[in-house]
């Protein structure tokens, strides 16, 4: 298609001088070594963490990627013991560290915060490490966590690590039925929540929905034996000082139903626990949490990391993609409850003795510039947010974010889905004024960590791309038919070789893990992602394989058009999927959310019509461009394209629908289908 020739950034020099990768021949030395020896370059990650247990360098890792040879498996320092807990809190305690803010907690309010220090959290973690073993949870049992972003959940995490407990949590934005789903399916011996939470003005009742979820685990078959309950209403404001119906609200919270025997509060099983708790000794590939992410089935998947490897890759990515040097402030916005706030809010910036912002708030409330406000006030050297939360920021303008000074920002991160240039350029020109590197990320919940990433100090940039590997992955292009795609190229994107962080397995389905990651290509592990190769090798990841579109034979991804249509000013989002067509094959039918204040119209269809035909061809002009006042989101932000394509052939059955964030749109969408 034809384009103006696309520009590169490149790292501003104040970034590359002093990054730990400053260069691309650099990069490529680090690439080299660790595809060449992996056990070698990975060994001397290990170094720096505590092993009960050494390693053995010459049986440092193995696996198998051939169904026809055995079982799946990849295995990562075998033989070695240790303890991640130990490697986050004692060692960097150990080091110096005690005294140093492990994460500064800025609530949904700007009037309530706090912090926690590295010897604090230890303390808080062992004691509730022998809470849970008070309760009987020992090596193996599984604990279901459903919170908010208050400081427990951290130490809830850390303390099921302490005593090697595996921990699941669930975003508590899932439905009781989601909840009971996942607790049933990994026999969660207790689950772990809060009375409730606030959004906004908004109060959630977690503990309720709980009671629900316990009851339909029950019904499902699975017992919980006990319900641990966090006492955080009562101790924040909901954001107006003379709101009336906050005593009404807390209090009709803490009338929630009460099993006596299974029902305790937090505070009180912390009173007389121990502040210290003597480590369980793990071995390297011993499970350390498993979180669930959507199945193509609609049955959710448990995703399994284990210990050792995960430690190395968690610890590596953040250190390096995110440049974090001492003294730096990090923040990521994303809710634990998702993997990126597993990896880089919880275990990579600590296993680096890192100094984070944790954040339980929304960047609405109470005013449109939180996000920036909360950057002003922390001195935040890194910050790593959503495609979406840019796109949604970008409605407001460049005024909320000018009222405050983000001079110290130095790395701007993006996660969760392709970035559209024209967010990427409004993050870079408005957030970074031209000074940051975007490290535009790609991994997954499978993946453990970053896996296509550019380094901040290094990659020349290029919107939307998320350029090069990280050290020890091999990404390949194949065609459907397997063959290989050598130089520039669109095909499936796989992995020829395993990394440290990657999963080992599904919770109790490895027959799954291996049909849905590996039979498709045998020897690679599958993503079930495109990519595209450009002439220079850098990576765009054209989102899922089912969202490519091939229009009279022509192969193009769905966020390539998105990225067009939302260039034009009135759009604030847009989402395309196929639909069937007697002469094409597949058209595009696209859902167009306008910005705030702006009109539907037959004008804006015809403009956007032909800015397609001029930026791609036209052969992609869509046939359909249909209003949508919202699209259909799960709680993590990411469209649920499959609803999409409902709409476009007015199917209503649209399947399980449990993880949207507002069911309502669904009914919306089918009542502004076009008549003709």
């Amino acid at each position: 298609m034809p384009s103006e020739p696309e520009k590169v950034f490149n790292p501003h020099a104040d970034v590359a001088s002093k990054a730990y990768i400053n260069s691309m021949q650099q990069y490529q030395e680090f690439y080299q070594q660790s595809l060449e020896n992996p056990a070698q370059f990975w060994a001397n990650v290990a170094k720096q963490f505590h092993w009960e247990t050494p390693y053995d360098p010459k049986n440092f890792f193995s696996y198998n990627f051939d169904i026809s040879k055995g079982p799946i498996y990849v295995k990562w320092m075998e033989g070695a013991s240790t303890n991640i807990c130990y490697n986050l809190l004692d060692r960097n305690v150990k080091n110096g560290l005690g005294d140093t803010v492990a994460y500064y907690w800025e609530g949904n309010h700007p009037d309530d915060y706090s912090r926690l220090t590295y010897r604090k959290m230890l303390e808080e973690v062992c004691r509730f490490a022998n809470v849970l073993k008070s309760h009987g949870v020992q090596k193996g049992d599984r604990v279901s966590i459903y919170m908010p972003m208050t400081m427990e959940l951290p130490v809830a995490m850390l303390a099921c690590a302490r005593i090697g407990a595996v921990h699941s949590i669930v975003f508590a934005g899932f439905s009781s039925d989601s909840l009971a789903e996942r607790m049933h399916d990994c026999q969660a011996k207790v689950l772990i929540t809060a009375d409730g939470a606030w959004r906004g003005e908004k109060i959630l009742q977690l503990k309720e929905i709980c009671d629900i979820a316990m009851d339909k685990a029950e019904e499902l078959g699975h017992h919980v034996q006990t319900c641990i309950v966090v006492s955080h209403i009562n101790r924040v404001t909901p954001g107006k000082e003379d709101w009336d119906e906050r005593t009404t609200l807390i209090s009709s919270v803490l009338q929630t139903p009460w099993r006596d025997g299974r029902d305790f509060w937090w505070h009180q099983e912390m009173e007389d626990a121990e502040p210290a708790c003597y480590p369980e000794w793990m071995s390297a590939e011993d499970p350390l949490f498993m979180l669930y992410t959507s199945g193509s089935t609609g049955k959710p998947k448990g995703v399994l990391h284990t210990t050792a490897g995960y430690l190395l890759y968690a610890a590596t990515t953040f250190k390096i993609v995110f440049d974090y040097k001492p003294l730096d402030i990090y923040w990521c916005t994303a809710d634990i409850g998702w993997i990126t706030g597993h990896t880089y809010v919880l275990y990579g910036p600590l296993a680096n003795g890192a100094t984070s912002v944790m954040f339980e708030g929304t960047p609405f409330f109470p005013d449109t510039d939180r996000y920036w406000e909360i950057i002003d006030k922390y001195k935040v050297t890194q910050f790593y947010t959503a495609p979406t939360a840019i796109r949604s920021l970008m409605k407001f303008g460049d005024e909320p974010v000018l009222k405050h000074d983000l001079s110290t920002l130095r790395v701007l991160g993006s996660v969760g889905e392709p970035i559209n240039p024209e967010a990427w350029l409004w993050y870079y020109r408005v957030i970074g004024k031209e000074r940051c590197s975007i490290v535009d990320t790609f991994w997954q919940t499978e993946t453990g960590g970053h896996v296509i990433t550019p380094l901040p100090g290094a990659t020349p940039m290029k919107p939307g791309s998320a350029s090069f590997p990280f050290f020890g992955v091999k990404p390949t292009l194949l065609d459907e038919s397997g063959t290989e795609i050598k130089g520039e190229g669109e095909g499936y994107l796989v992995f020829s070789q395993p990394w440290p962080g990657m999963m080992r397995t599904l919770f109790n389905n490895h027959p799954r893990y291996e049909s849905t990651y590996f039979s498709k290509f045998n020897g690679y592990y599958c993503t079930g992602d495109g990519a595209r190769r450009d002439a220079d090798g850098y990576y765009w990841v054209t989102g899922r394989v089912d969202d490519m579109l091939n229009v009279s034979g022509h192969l193009m991804s769905t966020s390539e058009v998105e990225s067009v249509l939302t260039e034009h000013k009135r759009v604030s989002e847009a989402a395309v999927v196929s639909r069937p067509h007697p002469v094409k094959g597949e058209c595009l039918y696209c859902f167009i959310t306008p910005n705030q204040n702006e009109t539907f119209d037959k004008t804006l269809i015809s403009e956007l019509k032909v800015l397609v035909r001029e930026r791609i061809g036209p052969f992609a002009q869509p046939d359909v461009i249909q209003h949508a006042p919202g699209l259909p989101k799960t709680r993590s932000g990411k469209i649920m394209r499959r609803v999409l394509r409902k709409v476009a052939i007015n199917d209503r059955d649209v399947g399980d629908t449990s993880t949207l964030a507002d069911e309502a749109i669904i009914e919306q969408l089918f009542a502004n289908r076009p008549t003709n």
